[in-house]
């Protein structure tokens, strides 16, 4: 690795475990040929929103059982 890559390495280390999974997921996500289309860039500013709502208890976490429960009761009308 070059000087400059270790080096932002070490800085990288130093932010939250948060951070650094959501800094991998874009430079991961950023290595990719494709291209996202305008509605899964769309899902996923919905889903950096949710996230971070939830984050900052704005938001109550569901368990997955009671949603999966939600939506079978929603398929069924």
């Amino acid at each position: 690795m070059t000087t400059l890559a270790l080096a932002i390495e070490r800085q990288a280390r130093k932010l939250s475990l948060t951070e650094r999974e959501r800094l991998a997921e874009r430079l991961i996500a950023g290595m990719s040929s494709e291209r996202l289309t305008a509605v899964d860039a769309a899902w996923v500013a919905e889903a950096e929103q949710r996230f971070s709502a939830w984050k900052r208890k704005l938001t109550k976490p569901l368990s997955a059982a009671k949603s999966l429960c939600d939506i079978r009761k929603d398929l069924r009308r």
